[in-house]
């Protein structure tokens, strides 16, 4: 019933920017914790974004002042405002959710491609 759909991915140039989108359905209000993670080509999962329902945020490193993720709850979407992308970006982009104390995202969109290129 819970369904993740993510929109906004494509091609950029390096130094570019894109937003990304995922609209959430089939939730009840709780306290829900909704992020992004990324994957590219023969490596593993790797998380970028978390934020919970009053707006806390988390970033990884390897994005953190370059990438902002941010939500509407009243739209039960969620966002990823990727600037100054660079190549090593380029993966595909998952939108995930959870209980926020659950130990793991449970639900998982289908993601969208970001390619950067040089």
């Amino acid at each position: 019933q819970v369904q993740l759909v993510e929109s906004g991915g494509g091609d950029v140039q390096a130094g570019g920017s894109l937003r990304l989108s995922c609209a959430a359905s089939g939730y009840t209000y709780s306290n829900i914790c909704m992020g992004w993670f990324r994957q590219a080509p023969g490596k593993e999962r790797e998380w970028v974004a978390t934020i919970d329902r009053v707006g806390a945020t988390s970033y990884a490193d390897s994005v953190k002042g370059r990438f902002t993720i941010s939500q509407d709850n009243a739209k039960n979407a969620l966002y990823l405002q990727m600037n100054s992308l660079k190549p090593e970006d380029t993966a595909m982009y998952i939108c995930t959710a959870k209980t926020c104390w659950y130990p793991r995202y449970n639900y998982w969109g289908q993601g969208t491609q970001i390619t950067v290129s040089s």
